[in-house]
């Protein structure tokens, strides 16, 4: 991103950077990069079901079955190939992130201001830091104003320190923050030769916890897989019992265990998280830590900022006030004495560098309205950074003659207070404030003063101040924003506007927007002064906190934290990092946000389009939901499988193992796909964004939603037991019983994939749904399980027998009644839930 503006200093030309670079490398810190192909290869042949598939195998050469070992070699091959495709995908996707999460500085090369990724930094390039971003590299002030950093990463001291070219110290160091101002420096070292680099600290190095969510997934597989340990050991030994054959029974335990191990639970985790990242990275909001998709379903309040968030951040001087008028006057080109005084003053308490949108348009106004451009006549002797509450800030300037201008700009309440003025002028200016911000303008006092010597006073506020007058400017809203709050709304997520602003200007356009209880504000002196228990209860009725500062914001997201709410709050300055790293979910404006304020957050709309928060909220009730589905059908499919192979042997029926290993596999080749693809890949349910957030404490499963699972996994065991005895009962071969059964089960997996697309909707409407990985991967399904039937050397391999089409026609209609009982189920729910 280039700057349209040119500076004074011209920086390195592009041949200088590629000469520095080659020479002195880039602003990386070395090290050693990890070959993830084997970290992941090593991390899966740890894996309980990889240990099964290895042992089955080695049993099956032992005994000298090597069709069945080399089909067993073949799909472990496959199962990886598979599993590292998927576990590469999600590392993509995560590593696509982490480079869009990186910080970018601001060069000066070949005379224009550019906006680089830091670690494109070389030696001797000129680096423009300014408030809320973090220093990228070591380097020596040539230029600065109101310029102070905090060094706390490297001295521990918490106070910022202001530092200028002309400063004993004008040294700049990597990780330090700006805490004000702007300053241009040279850099002196990078990367690993920074003073950072070289004690090895690292601003990455944070552990991430588990989430509720990854524990009670985790809990839950370790809690099945020892179910599976008991049932292996119980299984081993009564085929011991029976054959007296330890190879043989192990192989028959083996199978059993492979059946109940869910290992496509942790990959489906896995998989929804990082591709569901990846899918918000499409949309425009990148996502720093995979973890935030689970808990952006739950968000129960947004706290948002007023100025670019609900409006445009497009600033522009709208109307002034003198009090040589009686009333405010709308801008025009044709200023009186009295004007020009005012906008002087106005650009000459702002920075000399603008960033900050008003006063942008504030030297873009004294550019267009005064005849004869005093700035280069002048330079900043002294400074009072924006302090105080209400704020304020103070400029002195002086040229060579040795003339002064002193001029303060801030909250219309601080320059009132320290300006000599009379009672009635005070009444007058403040009818012209209230005129203003009912207007929904932004309005900033203005004043001077004059002062003597170099004995400067210790704060600003000791000035007595001239007022000069009032300016405001309009911030139109944003024009999507009345649809954004209305999706909130209807998806139960209450909306709170944290600002810095006043109450009437900032009511005025929360009203203008239809924001909900406009009239229910809240001060950040008032709040200061509640109790906690009083602050609790005022901060869920309030919805508008007005003259916010760092500190009371930090209270008001506690507060709600404290009510079990789940806060997600936007911000850009670096006021705002402890509130966004506070918030459940801290989100950022990829284009006006500070670095600070990315560096807290834990997502980023790189459009600072807030909109985005309806999609990212979407998203992640769809990957939760989706992600449910997914576990309730593998947790629906793995208890047929399970039970089919322990209630023969157990029971001792005729036919006692009805499958082996290399049926085992095949399913769990069937099931990985169904559950990790299609699920992942569904669409969101009409009704999702109409549903109350999902508390964040709530387990993953309730027991009504495991018991129906529970249910669909029984009622299709029922299924393949009725096949199983029709075909003992008609006296079929064991090969006859074993394809009749086998066959049940892929289609009873078939309809259960197009059953649990929804747990509300109907077949029929989710059979309309966009998803054409649901055809693809049945299609495949059926089609191999077709060779597998009409080919004779794979039916021979698999043990099966062929049969007849009515035969067929038994198992396909069993499987529809084992499977599709559960619309009769969802018909009553919606009819419960029209009825409510």
């Amino acid at each position: 991103m280039t700057e349209s503006n040119t500076i004074a200093i011209q920086g390195l030309s592009s041949e200088d950077v590629i000469a520095s670079r080659t020479k002195n490398g880039t602003n990386t810190t070395d090290h050693q990069e990890k070959n993830n192909f084997l970290q992941s290869l090593f991390e899966l042949v740890k894996e309980p079901m990889f240990l099964l598939l290895i042992t089955a195998t080695s049993i099956y050469f032992i005994t000298t079955e090597y069709n069945n070992g080399i089909f067993m070699l073949l799909a472990i091959i496959l199962v990886v190939s598979i599993s590292l495709f998927q576990e590469s995908k999600s590392r993509n996707a995560i590593e696509a992130l982490s480079k869009l999460t990186q910080p970018k500085s601001k060069v000066i090369r070949n005379g224009v201001v550019v906006e680089i990724p830091s670690e494109e930094i070389v030696l001797n390039d000129y680096v423009q830091i300014e408030e809320g971003t973090f220093v990228p590299a070591d380097g020596i002030i040539i230029q600065s104003n109101d310029f102070s950093v905090n060094e706390s990463i490297l001295t521990g001291e918490s106070l910022s320190i202001f530092k200028s070219e002309l400063s004993e110290d004008k040294q700049v160091y990597q990780g330090t923050i700006v805490a004000s101002g702007l300053a241009i420096c040279q850099v002196t070292s990078i990367g690993s030769q920074t003073q950072l680099g070289k004690i090895g600290k690292s601003l990455d190095n944070i552990t991430e916890e588990k989430t509720p969510l990854q524990i009670q997934i985790s809990n839950f597989v370790t809690y099945i897989s020892l179910i599976g340990l008991v049932a292996f050991i119980i299984v081993w030994g009564i085929n011991y019992w029976n054959s007296k054959l330890i190879l043989d029974s192990l192989l028959k335990a083996l199978t059993l265990a492979m059946s109940i191990i869910p290992e496509e639970i942790p990959v489906a985790f896995t998989t929804f998280m990082a591709l569901g990242a990846w899918r918000l990275l499409r949309m425009g909001i990148i996502v720093k830590q995979t973890k935030t998709v689970e808990t952006l379903g739950s968000a129960t309040v947004i706290c948002t900022d007023k100025t670019g968030t609900i409006t445009e951040n497009k600033m522009s001087l709208a109307e002034w006030f003198t009090l040589d008028t009686t009333t405010v006057t709308e801008i025009h080109p044709n200023l009186n004495p009295k004007e020009q005084e005012l906008i002087k003053a106005a650009m000459w308490a702002s920075e000399p560098i603008p960033f900050d949108a008003m006063e942008i348009a504030l030297h873009e106004a004294y550019t267009n309205s005064i005849a004869t451009d005093e700035r280069p006549l002048y330079k900043m002797i002294h400074e009072y950074p924006l302090s105080g509450k209400p704020p304020m800030m103070t400029h002195l300037f002086e040229n060579k003659e040795g003339v002064r201008i002193i001029a303060a700009k801030g909250a219309p309440e601080a320059i009132i207070a320290y300006s000599k003025l009379s009672e009635s002028e005070k009444e007058k200016i403040n009818t012209a404030f209230l005129s203003m911000t009912k207007k929904g303008f932004r309005v900033l006092g203005v004043g001077t003063t004059d002062f003597k010597g170099t004995n400067f006073p210790k704060i600003q506020q000791e000035f007595e101040l001239n007022f000069k007058g009032l300016v405001a400017f309009y911030d139109p809203p944003k024009k999507n924003i009345k649809a954004v709050l209305e999706t909130f709304y209807k998806a139960g997520i209450a909306v709170k506007i944290i600002t810095g602003d006043n109450a009437e200007t900032t009511a005025t356009i929360a009203k203008q927007i239809g924001f909900k209880n406009p009239e229910k504000i809240l001060n950040g002196d008032e709040l200061m002064t509640m109790s906690p228990a009083t602050l609790k209860e005022k901060v869920m009725e309030t919805t508008i906190f007005t003259r916010m500062f760092p500190e009371a914001k930090l209270k008001i997201i506690q507060a709600l934290k404290d009510n079990n709410q789940i806060v997600a709050m936007t911000g850009d300055g670096v006021n705002d990092g402890p509130a966004l790293k506070s918030a459940h979910i801290g989100i950022a404006m990829g284009k006006k946000g500070t670095e600070i304020a990315k560096q807290a957050a834990n997502l980023i709309l790189v459009d600072d389009d807030f909109s985005k928060m309806t999609d990212a909220i979407a998203m992640g009730r769809k990957i939760y939901m989706n992600l449910k589905k997914a576990i309730r059908y593998i947790i629906s499919i793995h208890i047929p499988i399970i039970l089919i192979v322990i209630i023969p042997l157990a029971l001792g029926w005729l036919y006692p193992n009805i499958f082996s290993p290399v049926h085992i596999i095949f399913l769990e080749m069937i099931m990985g796909p169904t559950c990790s693809i299609i699920y992942e890949n569904e669409p969101m349910e009409d009704n999702l964004m109409t549903q109350k957030p999902r508390p964040l404490s709530t387990t993953f499963f309730s027991w009504k939603e495991i018991t129906i699972s529970l249910i669909q996994g029984l009622w299709i065991t029922a299924g393949l037991l009725v096949v199983y005895q029709f075909a003992v009962i008609n006296q079929y071969s064991e090969s006859s019983t074993r394809t009749m059964v086998f066959l049940t089960l892929i289609f009873s997996n078939v309809f259960l994939t197009l059953a649990n697309r929804s747990f509300y909707y109907s077949v029929l409407t989710t059979w309309k749904y966009k998803n054409n990985l649901v055809l693809l991967i049945i299609g495949i399904t059926l089609f191999i399980t077709a060779l597998l039937l009409f080919i004779p050397a794979l039916s021979k391999f698999f043990l099966f027998e062929k049969i007849t089409f009515i035969q067929i026609g038994w198992c396909t209609l069993v499987a529809v009644i084992a499977v599709f009982w559960i619309e009769i189920y969802k018909f009553f729910k919606r009819r419960k839930s029209l009825k409510i």
